[in-house]
């Protein structure tokens, strides 16, 4: 789909052209989902924020700027309808203050070589309020200040999160590395396959990710 064709397609689809709103849905289908699966605990999960974005897309796309690219507009709405998605479902009570979470460095994590399907996986086993604040910081770049406004927390609380978030993952990672015994006796590793994270970056994380 050449720039001008999508343009033509958005103009129609700010007419509430059904059969537009059909193929941009199907257009930017796979980006929208894989922006949704990130904060979402499941594929059902996501499909619903998901749809919900797109909702609020073909609502407000009378004031989207020509000028600008359309992926950048249309992935904000989604991280947006999957924040409101959490503001709406929010169960996990926050327990660190400010001055615990002051005190926590940022770290790394134990391994950055996952392809795209087991890193996704591991991020959604995480609880949601980690899960939508490591999305907000390491894959999204918000700061602390900017997550806090953002979720009706404090910076320190994003930060506490961010870094639960973190030591969970490091635990996941290190588990799906440890060796196990094959039905022969055998010591086998579990599948966790390396590539360079430059090949993350390109494949699962649009501006790279922050650990």
């Amino acid at each position: 789909m050449t720039e001008e064709d999508l343009h033509q397609l958005i103009r129609n689809c700010a007419k509430q052209d059904r059969k537009c709103q059909k193929l941009l849905y199907k257009a930017f289908y796979g980006f929208a989902m894989g922006i949704c699966l990130r904060y979402a605990g499941n594929r059902d999960e996501a499909a619903e924020v998901m749809n919900q974005g797109f909702f609020k897309v073909f609502t407000n796309i009378d004031r989207y700027d020509h000028s600008r690219p359309f992926k950048a507009w249309l992935g904000r709405i989604m991280m947006n309808a999957s924040i409101d998605h959490y503001r709406a479902n929010l169960k996990m009570a926050y327990t660190d203050d400010l001055e615990k979470a002051e005190h926590i460095s940022d770290g790394e994590l134990a391994d950055k070589k996952l392809n795209y399907d087991q890193l996704l996986a591991l991020v959604q086993k995480l609880p949601q309020a980690y899960r939508t604040v490591f999305n907000l910081f390491a894959i999204e770049g918000y700061g602390h200040d900017e997550i806090g406004e953002m979720l009706g927390i404090s910076a320190g609380t994003s930060k506490s999160n961010l870094h639960k978030a973190r030591q969970k993952l490091k635990l996941m990672i290190l588990k799906a590395e440890q060796p196990y015994t094959d039905q022969g006796g055998k010591m086998n590793y579990s599948s966790v396959v390396a590539i360079s994270s430059t090949d993350i970056n390109g494949i699962f994380f649009n501006n790279g990710i922050r650990i």
